[in-house]
């Protein structure tokens, strides 16, 4: 189909499954209400990231020949999917989740054809990162705009990467700029500040397990780890986060409100979008500046970038934390 009629077809559509999903949502209860750990106060209809596995299936039924080289990353995206689509519903258990977590990566790697040629350290390496960057995405999906503007600016520098900056792509770009797509009709309802659905599990993974999958095959294509920089401003968050609840001897697997953009949004009274664009903005000069620098200094640049991430994280915390032991 000729792009000048598959994008629009693929927008339109992309619209109606959602407006039919929020009538189902309200229907059925798949409602995110407001806790005392909660960042948002109103009842807000959960899952509308669906439509990132929508523009997926979708690119793929349009392009029958393409199964080959991404069947076993869709099935792998619909299990995982689908795992957080039943939790979004009704609260599934760690150990099935961690289960269905496994077993998808494991079919990513198959994807990726390092079944057959990377040696078991380096697969079991891959597969506790992935779990960790799919949960760690997932806990940042907690005010409005954060996982559509943060997924938007690394979409947005893979498909840079993918026209210009490689002798050949290092994906199909109709793949690429579906799920791109996808993410700006999801901003379209969530980056506001009265969002009309949040992301749920089901968005928060799926669009994290779409970026893994992407960010991996560039990686095996070049060579060139550097490219996890990509994922610095959410993974210091993250971290950090972790050994902040450790240090303070908490229980880092209940929920809480002390990732740094929950304190920004929270204690520091910040709008959710704006917390949300600070993220996104941060993360895309990290990107640019990833981008103009010689590839030879990838490392160094990362390793800067880290520690400047990191130092930023504890001078805000150390602002923010006293008034949320206040509350």
């Amino acid at each position: 189909m000729a792009a000048n009629i598959y994008y629009p077809i693929l927008i339109l559509l992309l619209f109606v499954v959602e407006e039919i999903y929020f009538l189902i949502a309200k229907r059925c209860h798949i409602i995110d209400r407001p806790i005392e750990r909660s960042s948002h106060h109103k009842p807000t209809i959960c899952g509308g990231g669906i439509i990132f596995w929508v523009s997926v299936l979708f690119y793929l039924s349009m392009n029958a020949g393409q199964w080959g080289e991404y069947g076993l990353f869709f099935v792998a995206l619909t299990l995982i999917g689908g795992i957080s689509f039943i939790d979004d519903v009704r609260e599934v258990g760690m150990l099935p989740r961690l289960f269905i977590h496994f077993a998808s990566l494991g079919l990513l790697l198959a994807q990726w054809g390092l079944t057959e040629s990377a040696p078991w350290w380096y697969m079991l390496i891959v597969i506790v990162f992935g779990t960790g960057t799919i949960n760690a995405y997932n806990f940042m999906d907690g005010v409005n705009g954060m996982t559509a503007g943060y997924s938007a600016v690394i979409l947005v520098l893979l498909a840079y990467i993918n026209e210009y900056a490689l002798p050949e792509p290092f994906v199909e770009e109709g793949l690429l700029h579906s799920v791109m797509l996808a993410v700006l009709v999801f901003s379209y309802y969530n980056f506001r500040n009265h969002p009309r659905c949040f992301a749920g599990d089901v968005g928060a993974v799926s669009i994290a397990f779409i970026i893994i999958f992407l960010l991996g095959k560039l990686i095996l294509q070049t060579g060139n780890y550097t490219y996890l920089t990509f994922l610095t401003v959410y993974g210091v968050d993250s971290v950090l986060t972790i050994v902040h609840r450790i240090i303070l001897h908490e229980n880092i697997a209940q929920p809480h409100r002390m990732h740094l953009y929950q304190m920004l949004a929270n204690e520091g009274g910040w709008k959710h979008t704006s917390v949300s664009a600070l993220y996104a903005t941060l993360q895309a000069v990290i990107g640019v500046g990833l981008l103009a620098i010689p590839t030879a200094w990838g490392y160094y640049y990362f390793t800067i970038v880290l520690t400047v991430l990191c130092i930023a994280y504890v001078i805000l915390v150390r602002k923010y934390f006293p008034l949320q032991k206040l509350k």
